[in-house]
């Protein structure tokens, strides 16, 4: 992480008392807070459509870090919350509501030369609308923009929104974020490869066989069926979170680890990406989603996605990348499997997917590898056997949760591990054969792994988790 210290700095929260907030992003500055990653100077300015006085705001802040944590300690809470402000009334381009006031007075404390960042965690419609407004009234001039993804709703949707967010900031402002690109683990898919020439040697077609990005959750969608009918999982998750691990995975070595050399190389990678076939995609719903309230009675939305992608460059062709997501399934995890090519002399009849480097990428993150081993005896036999290496526990580890070690990022203005329009325009091509064409989604169990025809997808291998 880079240790920058930024200067005086103003942070507005749009939609400072809706869900994402209260989840990800308060919890994940007042983490900043207690662990001495903030600037000197600090304020931050929530924002929303409701007129709360700062103490009601600070209040709500303080519920929140209660039941998500971290839970709000005497002194550091008292330091933290009198830097917490409230600017109600909305947003808009004919409105400003209070935030220009509030801003003000801010900047009286700090000088007008301090540094806004805007982080927008309200829905993807508002995403536009917010944009404009913060043009129409002068916050858009040096200051950096967080936006949460989907990054539009389709292709065409991203264009219409790439094109009105460049109409108001320069792309260097511009921090489109995917937090699954901020986990411990996926950094260390790089750290492992390009840190070791073991891993760095065996890096192609030539040795690994498949890869598999699997993120099953147990969730349901109760408490944003709305959003989730309207979305569904290929574009919640596949275009989004996978892909871009996927690229991770993927790319060639870059030039080195700055921003924009890292940026270039997982670009580049996606644009190798070919057009997902619809034959190769199962979409499945769990049964009861439609009896959800707030979800359309004759809904199709899709709530698991599997799929093969095929990446068309000299490294990974003919190598098939298995993605897997859905909602209500048998158990929550988030794993990358490289699996490696079984040799086929001079020992015979090996079991195949039997070698395996994994990365999970829930919490601080785990490497595992899956070998055979000779084992001790008279015979000659192999047993699979698992080393283990908890991220957590390397000396003088100091593991961040994605969206602390991101908004630090911002905070310091390092665009590495954000997205980037021409990688996203890729992304885009690569979904929108299923989004033209999508399969008839398959009716699955709650708790179950998901529709059987999955398994027909990886055939003649299987699933590592699960199945």
């Amino acid at each position: 992480m880079a240790m920058t210290t930024p200067g005086p700095t103003l942070f507005v929260l749009f939609g400072a008392t809706g869900d994402l907030a209260k989840r990800m992003v308060l919890p994940a500055f007042y983490t900043l807070a207690i662990e001495g990653l903030l600037p000197a100077d600090w304020l931050l300015i929530g924002n929303g459509r409701g007129d709360l006085p700062h103490e009601s705001f600070r209040q709500h802040v303080h519920d929140v870090l209660t039941e998500f944590g971290p839970p709000p300690k005497a002194g550091p809470w008292r330091e933290f919350a009198d830097r917490l402000l409230f600017a109600g009334g909305g947003f808009n381009v004919d409105d400003p509501g209070s935030l220009l006031d509030v801003i003000g007075e801010a900047r009286s404390r700090f000088g007008a030369g301090c540094q806004l960042v805007h982080y927008l965690a309200v829905p993807p419609v508002a995403f536009e609308p917010t944009t404009s407004a913060l043009g129409k009234h002068g916050l858009a001039a040096g200051a950096r923009v967080v936006y949460e993804k989907p990054f539009g709703t389709s292709p065409r949707g991203f264009r219409s929104l790439n094109r009105a967010v460049h109409a108001v900031l320069d792309e260097q402002q511009i921090y489109r974020i995917d937090h699954f690109l901020g986990k411990e683990a996926t950094q260390e898919l790089h750290m492992l490869r390009f840190a070791n020439e073991i891993f760095a040697a065996m890096w192609d077609r030539r040795h690994i066989e498949s890869v598999q990005i699997d993120v099953p959750e147990t969730l349901d969608i109760a408490d944003r069926a709305e959003f989730y009918d309207a979305t569904g999982a290929v574009l919640d998750m596949l275009v989004t979170h996978l892909f871009q691990v996927a690229a991770e995975v993927a790319m060639e070595p870059p030039a080195s680890l700055a921003a924009a050399d890292l940026q270039s190389a997982r670009e580049q990678v996606i644009r190798a990406f070919r057009p997902l076939d619809p034959a190769e995609v199962v979409l499945g719903q769990f049964e009861g989603y439609r009896q959800v309230p707030g979800v359309k009675p004759r809904s199709r939305t899709d709530t698991y996605v599997a799929a093969k992608l095929w990446i068309d460059n000299p490294r990974w062709r003919g190598v098939p990348f298995f993605l897997r997501t859905g909602k209500r399934l048998a158990e929550s995890a988030q794993r990358v499997s490289v699996v490696l090519r079984t040799p086929q002399a001079p020992l015979r009849g090996l079991p195949t997917q039997a070698n395996v480097l994994s990365f999970s990428l829930s919490g601080s993150g785990e490497i595992d590898l899956t070998l055979l081993a000779g084992k001790p005896g008279i015979e000659l036999a192999v047993e699979p056997a698992t080393i283990a290496l908890p991220l957590a526990g390397l000396p003088d580890a100091e593991p961040l949760p994605p969206y602390v070690r991101l908004i630090h990022d911002v905070l310091v203005g390092d665009r590495s591990l954000f997205t980037r329009p021409d990688g996203l325009a890729s992304a885009w091509r690569a979904i929108k054969p299923v989004l033209d064409a999508p399969p008839r989604p398959v009716r699955y169990a709650p708790g179950s792994w998901g529709p059987a025809k999955a398994r027909k997808l990886i055939a003649p291998g299987r699933w590592l988790l699960g199945q």
